[in-house]
């Protein structure tokens, strides 16, 4: 998705956020990843947030780490979490403004641990941010170009776990077409021009007779060599 996209989901929905309620039936992916990377974090005294969004992420993360700077190239999405981050008392997190398209403001070596939830793929081709012996851990939908870019770039000790067992279950259909409006790409099924097309989508995700989406995401991580 283009920058201004991000830029207009920061505007809409006060970051990158769903708007649509559900719940969770079964531990979730987002969930492992998060309490591992609590595990993590007070080993590093440096941590880079790659594609850190509107920065409630960061902030909860900041509680386990020594400092995490977090970069994300949308503005719209910098400027709230700089401004979550000026309301609040935490001291050891950083928001700039920056994108894998351009070469990144950062020292080679900066950072022992660089994660990745849900970001750009693209970090993995700055290797020079870690030094040898540094961690690279994500979480994606897509393994393709992560292990494509880990295998390129000649990381060590890759691990790929997949997972596909949680359900995200919705109230209602209203609920459901908030959260297919807001997956990147696809068209507003809150509006009744697309309801036809938002029947079919209810169909296909009815799971033991409730609206249900499948949660298939992959947990992973690499060390430089």
């Amino acid at each position: 998705m283009s920058m201004e996209w991000y830029d207009m989901i920061a505007r809409r929905n006060g970051g990158y956020r769903a708007r649509a309620q559900y719940i969770w039936e079964g531990k979730s992916a987002e969930e492992m990843f998060e309490e591992r990377l609590t595990k993590l974090l007070p080993g590093y005294t440096s941590v880079l947030d790659a594609g850190c969004g509107h920065g409630d992420f960061t902030l909860k993360m900041a509680a386990h780490a020594t400092h995490i700077t977090g970069f994300d190239n949308s503005e719209e999405m910098i400027k709230i979490a700089q401004e979550r981050l000026a309301s609040s008392t935490i001291q050891n997190v950083d928001f700039i403004c920056a994108t894998t398209k351009e070469e990144l403001p950062f020292q080679d070596e900066q950072f022992g641990l660089i994660y990745n939830r849900r970001g750009p793929t693209s970090i993995i081709e700055y290797g020079r941010l870690l030094p040898q012996g540094g961690l690279l851990f994500g979480i994606h939908t897509d393994i393709t170009k992560v292990r494509e870019r880990l295998e390129r770039n000649l990381y060590e000790q890759i691990e790929i776990e997949e997972y596909h067992e949680a359900l995200m279950v919705f109230p209602d259909e209203n609920e459901f077409a908030l959260f297919l409006a807001d997956v990147p790409g696809n068209p507003d099924y809150t509006s009744s021009e697309f309801r036809e097309q938002l029947q079919t989508k209810l169909k296909e995700h009815t799971i033991d007779g409730k609206i249900a989406v499948r949660e298939h995401k992959y947990i992973w991580k690499a060390v430089k060599a």
